[in-house]
């Protein structure tokens, strides 16, 4: 854990965090506004991977927040430059279990979606990975393509292992997690996962931001992955109250699941301590 005088650049979570499904979380832009007045540099980093980096930098800047596509990273995006550096060949053949957004984000690390071929189940040697994103688009077919080309031995990766994805007015929607665990109920197998909670995500910021662990802290609302990370990580974990967790939850948890250094019931609160 560092001071909090003493980090530098902050990993924002985005939903739970920052807004709320499309309503942007009060306090929100004067912390932004804060982060930049005291010389401090930050991302926005999110696990769902339903949208790539343009879509969000739109959403962003409707909520009157100006970023830079190159400061804001998903899982979608982690997983597919994960990809590119596995094994000798960069380009991968990938089967896809996610939106048109995501199969942009794979195509943009020059991978190639071969979801389109015929009979793919029969044709596991034309597949180099199965990747499951949070997809919106999910059907039958893509579910038994995967559930043989996942048992035939293709390596398996997620983008992230959300259960849910939170909505306003205490609302949720099955996330990847969810589809995770109907593959895994009939293969049997579990994927690699490369968003948050997993350091692989924590080694990515670090190499392309040119940044030390003791400077870099995560601020985000789910202890099952924001707060997971952090501490696998061994950065600095910031809780806050705004999205999936609440102040009743944190009297259930063991020492062992407090993964968090600070806690505060949003980035308001945060801002006037830094």
């Amino acid at each position: 854990m560092s001071d909090l005088s003493q980090l530098k650049f902050f990993i924002l979570d985005m939903d739970g965090t920052i807004y709320l499904e499309n309503d942007l979380l009060e306090g929100s832009l004067d912390f932004l506004t804060e982060l930049k007045a005291a010389d401090k540099d930050y991302i926005f980093l999110t696990n769902n991977s339903s949208k790539n980096r343009a879509d969000y930098q739109q959403k962003l800047q409707r909520m009157g927040i100006e970023a830079a596509a190159e400061k804001i990273i998903n899982s979608g995006e982690i997983t597919a430059s994960y990809l590119a550096e596995a094994g000798e060949k960069k380009g991968k053949r990938i089967y896809l279990l996610g939106t048109d957004s995501l199969k942009e984000e794979m195509e943009r690390f020059g991978h190639q979606v071969v979801n389109n071929i015929e009979n793919i189940r029969e044709k596991p040697e034309n597949v180099d990975y199965v990747v499951l994103g949070f997809d919106k688009t999910l059907n039958y077919k893509k579910l038994w393509d995967a559930h043989e080309l996942i048992l035939s031995g293709v390596d398996y990766v997620a983008t992230h292992p959300d259960l849910v994805c939170p909505l306003s007015g205490g609302k949720t929607q099955p996330d990847t997690g969810a589809m995770i665990e109907l593959l895994a109920a009939s293969t049997g197998k579990r994927p690699l996962i490369v968003g948050k909670p997993s350091k692989l995500t924590v080694d990515y910021i670090l190499n392309r931001f040119k940044l030390k662990k003791s400077e870099l802290a995560m601020v985000g609302d789910r202890l099952y992955t924001d707060m997971r990370m952090a501490h696998d990580a061994g950065i600095t974990g910031i809780l806050v109250l705004s999205g999936e967790t609440k102040a009743a939850d944190l009297k259930e948890i063991s020492s062992e699941q407090k993964y968090f250094d600070y806690v505060f019931e949003d980035v308001a609160e945060l801002k006037n301590k830094l």
